[in-house]
């Protein structure tokens, strides 16, 4: 099997030969050495490697210049790298390679069945055949570069045949060539490469170990134009991350080279750095030009220093007390320090204990002694941890001691002894941070309540990467949908972040993000963002809210809003996104609607574009309650647009509440105003009663409704009730007493007694309903069964004095209709009995029974002691009205009737003391028709109207009032 290939150009190939010859002829060897074959012809014949044979040493061995050792050594011996002397304990075999030496590692993809004897068992006679017509193809090519050295196939692998193959080049000058050649050999063999290659790019990195924060350019730099820029990776932890410029990076590049300016070098920039340029060429052939080199840091611990005990205690006779200071630098360091111990106020020497391991950190102990007897000063212990660059970071810790006449809690638990007035701390298991536990001095002393600032371990580790998404490891976009990825999956289980710790450092990833990122433009992270941000609004995790042990957690709920607030803001949502707590909406058109959570928020005219909307749910119980007077009744709701500099715009937000409006109870549109941390009214208008959720403002930002606590007041509405009340119970007294003592001699007739007998019955009903009124003027001050008692017996007693005056009315269209009917004043009294009383009970008993037996917010409120209004229709107060209005109608017609027939015929009286008391009857229920009946039509506004309605509502509950108050004098 043979393919036909036109090859142009000469081969050439590296030949590597040992000379062993005295020193004196070293210099002018190469010219000395000449080529006996016609056919080959030498282009460059260099020395490479220099060895002198040292006695009782070995050999020592030099690169000259422009040469360095091989990899193969250096991987063997460490101190065999670039161009420093080896010395071998032999003869070596080992040689110095150029400089310009680069290697090609490949992979040439084979389409057809060609070559598929290339797979079969390497020991096979197909194999070796197939393997060698390939390996002679590829050498025709690739040995026409000029410094060809070597190319070696090293296997097969599947997917099409696939040869994976190495060549070696000694060149400066290789990059056109090799396209060249590679074309050629892709063309020829219908085939696909993928070559990298190192040698062509070269790294300048600092000396190792560098200096932790010490500032330093890397360089990447190619002898030719490569067309295109490189990207710089840094692999460390098994990961590999691009740089990129951020705050402590700073990245510059052309296609001859690249800078990497790392401002402040720590634990974040040690590992292994790559440059590579990329030349996919065609789609046939694609080439890396690699350079990689190692930086190792020479770190500086994070040290926490701890005293066992934390509070050592003086017992009596004791004249020093045993302490161990421990100094943990965590599990992330692996620097080899030298530790000192230092100490003041303190005579013992410090004992290091050898280093150990707790929990995967590294340990370091020292202990001593502390005096007992000199209470006025506070022994100290330092611990100096100095790295490979001599740089050093201490740490101190006070050592805080219980003396014998020191009060103390008792330990307790985990807890152990401490000093009063003093926290003690515990370091979370398998968390990052403390526990805290403070012991208060008193007599006798206690201990307060555990404070745990434990984060869980996962999400401290996505707090700690959303720190560092814009130092320039990676990209911002990649960074930050990593960290928004892994803050979804660790907020996903609200039980295990049910702390205030873990909210709190959920909410700062949130800040880290919204401070350092522009914009976020990843579908899948804009989702994590949204999701991660509704886990944290969970119903159950509102005490995690509001438990904050520095008493500073008001401010949580406004951080992260704050922070959503601008997440979103750079987000480019243009659909309604909905979550469990959260829901986003946008629309880029003039006169937009959105509506998020059944709240419609709509934009009039405006220069706005986009207008993006958020509504939060939960937050609102969140939120900071220093207002005792109002309290959120709905979500919060943020609005903004990409014209930050809109002068004005016409926002009409109409809000579910969460909780039904009492009636007469003021509510408030107000925006939240981070300058005062406050809510205002400032530029927002709520519009009524009638549009209870409807709020109007002239700006942006954060919106909600706030109600009173409390029912709006009319001022000396009180004061007039009880001045006009005592006058009329006073003036129904007297007319009582009045109607007693001249009884006998008025009541003449039967009509007189009708009427007289009705007099007393509407001003004792009516005294026990003003009683009852003055009585339940102040529902707060009452308890809630005399609340009841008083709605009843004001229900039945306004509603007997009406049926009082129906008996009148009735009386008199019976005497006016049938003139000559006469009925017995027994009669018209048990007829005006049952018609006063009766009808009264049975309407006041079936409505409570119908109410759940007058049940308060059925039958009665308790904030009015009164029937309850719900509306047109609805509400018991209907039971009261709806008989007083059939009362005054048929009065009215009653009325109207009896005047028509005075009219028309006289009144068929026997005597004129009748016809007299025929006219009082008529005068009577004329009187009492209107003023009764208009005294209870305000009352009927007073329920219809609400208070936060205006000035017009006050006017009718002074008219009730004053009305209600003084009626006594009509009678």
């Amino acid at each position: 099997m043979a393919v036909s290939l036109d090859v142009s150009g000469n081969s050439t190939q590296m030949h590597y030969f040992k000379l062993t010859i005295e020193e004196s002829a070293r210099s002018n060897i190469t010219t000395k050495l000449t080529l006996v074959n016609d056919a080959w012809t030498i282009n460059d014949l260099n020395m490479t490697t220099i060895c002198k044979s040292v006695p009782d040493t070995g050999t020592n061995c030099n690169c000259t210049q422009n040469h360095r050792w091989s990899d193969e050594v250096c991987q063997s011996n460490q101190m065999c790298c670039g161009t420093q002397t080896c010395i071998f304990p032999q003869s070596p075999s080992h040689m110095c390679v150029s400089e310009n030496t680069v290697s090609i590692q490949g992979a040439i993809t084979l389409k057809g069945l060609q070559y598929q004897g290339c797979l079969a068992k390497n020991t096979t006679e197909e194999f070796a055949k197939c393997n060698k017509n390939l390996s002679e193809t590829m050498n025709r090519v690739f040995s026409t570069l000029r410094g060809f050295d070597i190319l070696t196939i090293t296997n097969y692998s599947v997917g099409s045949i696939i040869a994976n193959f190495e060549v070696s080049i000694v060149s400066n000058s290789l990059q056109q060539d090799l396209i060249a050649k590679s074309n050629q050999l892709t063309k020829n063999l219908s085939a696909l490469l993928n070559m990298e290659t190192t040698g062509v790019v070269h790294l300048k990195m600092p000396s190792n170990p560098v200096c932790y924060d010490s500032l330093f350019i890397l360089m990447c730099s190619s002898q030719e134009d490569l067309n295109t820029v490189p990207v710089w990776q840094l692999k460390k932890e098994g990961k590999i991350y691009e740089i990129t410029t951020g705050t402590e990076s700073e990245v510059m590049a052309t296609t001859r080279g690249a800078n990497v300016t790392l401002r402040k070098i720590t634990e974040l920039w040690k590992g292994e750095y790559t440059c590579t340029y990329t030349q996919g060429l065609t789609q046939e052939v694609t080439i890396l030009h690699k350079a990689s080199a190692v930086m190792d840091v020479s770190l500086l611990p994070k040290i926490d220093i701890t005293t066992e005990p934390q509070f050592p205690r003086c017992k009596p006779n004791t004249d020093l007390v045993k302490v161990r200071v421990i100094c943990d630098i965590g599990n992330e360091d692996n620097e080899n320090y030298t530790v000192n111990w230092t100490s003041q106020n303190i005579m013992a020497d410090i004992i290091s204990v050898k280093p150990s391991s707790s929990s995967g950190s590294s340990v370091h102990v020292g202990d001593t002694a502390v005096n007992c007897m000199n209470p006025s000063v506070i022994p100290q212990v330092t611990c100096t941890f100095t790295n490979r660059c001599n740089q050093s970071r201490s740490a101190s810790v006070g050592i805080t001691i219980i003396y014998e006449k020191d009060q103390f809690c008792v330990a307790e638990g985990d807890w152990k002894d401490t000093k009063a007035g003093y926290t003690a701390e515990i370091k979370c298991m398998n968390a990052t941070g403390k526990r805290q536990r403070k012991c208060t001095a008193g007599t006798p002393e206690t201990w307060e309540n555990e404070v745990s600032a434990c984060v869980n371990s996962d999400l401290a580790g996505v707090l700690q990467s959303a720190n560092i998404v814009d130092v320039g490891l990676g990209s911002y976009d990649t960074n930050a949908a990593n960290v928004l990825s892994r803050l979804q999956n660790a907020t996903n289980k609200t039980d295990t972040i049910n702390t205030f710790a873990n909210v709190n450092a959920s909410v700062h990833v949130l800040v880290s993000l919204s401070h350092k990122l522009q914009s976020i433009n990843n579908d899948s992270a804009v989702n994590d963002l949204l999701e991660s941000s509704s886990n944290m609004l969970e119903s159950s995790l509102e005490q995690s809210w509001k438990s904050n042990p520095n008493k500073d957690n008001l401010s949580l709920a406004e951080i992260y809003l704050d922070s959503v607030e601008q997440l979103i803001d750079g987000t480019s949502i243009t659909t309604v996104k909905k979550k469990t707590n959260i829901e986003v909406a946008a629309c880029s058109k003039p006169n937009c609607t959105n509506t998020v959570f059944n709240v419609s928020v709509s934009l009039g005219n405006s220069d706005a574009q986009n207008v993006t909307t958020a509504g939060f749910k939960q937050l609102e119980n969140y939120w900071p309650t220093s207002d005792d007077e109002r309290t959120p009744n709905s979500i919060i709701v943020s609005t903004t647009t990409d014209n930050k500099q809109l002068d004005s715009v016409e926002l009409q937000i109409d809000f579910q509440l969460l909780k039904p409006r009492p009636r007469n109870v003021r509510i408030d549109c107000v925006a939240w105003d981070n300058a005062t941390r406050t809510w205002s009214p400032h530029g927002c208008k709520w519009q009524g009663s009638s549009n209870e959720g409807r709020c109007v403002c002239n700006h942006l930002s954060s919106f909600a409704i706030l109600m009173s606590r409390s029912q709006v007041k009319v001022p000396g509405i009180n004061e007039m009730t009880y001045a006009g009340l005592s006058v009329s119970i006073l003036s129904l007294a007297i007319s009582l007493v009045i109607e007693v003592i001249v009884w006998s001699a008025v009541v003449k007739t039967s009509n007189s007694h009708v009427r007289h007998t009705a007099h007393i019955n509407i001003c004792l009903v009516l005294l026990i309903a003003d009683c009852c009124f003055l009585g339940s003027s102040d529902p707060n001050n009452i308890s809630e069964i005399w609340c009841k008692t008083l709605v009843v017996l004001k229900h039945f007693c306004y509603l007997s004095m009406f049926f009082w005056m129906l008996s009148l009315s009735v009386m008199l269209l019976h005497q006016t209709v049938f003139m000559f009917h006469h009925v017995s004043k027994n009669n018209y009294l048990r007829f005006s009995l049952v018609l006063g009383y009766v009808c009264p009970f049975l309407i006041v008993t079936i409505t409570a029974l119908a109410n759940n037996g007058g049940a308060e917010g059925l039958y009665y409120s308790r904030d009015t002691c009164w029937l309850i209004y719900d509306g047109l229709l609805k509400g018991s107060i209907h039971t009261f009205f709806i008989p007083v209005g059939v009362i005054v109608f048929i009065n009215i017609f009653s009325m109207g009737v009896v005047i028509l027939k005075l009219l028309d015929h006289p009144v068929s009286t026997e005597n004129f003391v009748e016809k007299t008391a025929t006219r009082t009857v008529i005068r009577s229920v004329i009187l009492y028709t209107p003023i009764f009946g208009v005294t209870w039509l305000f009352g009927f506004g007073v329920m219809a109207l609400d208070l936060t309605s205006g000035n017009i509502t006050f006017a009718v509950h002074y008219a009730f009032t004053l009305l209600n108050a003084f009626q006594v004098w009509s009678i």
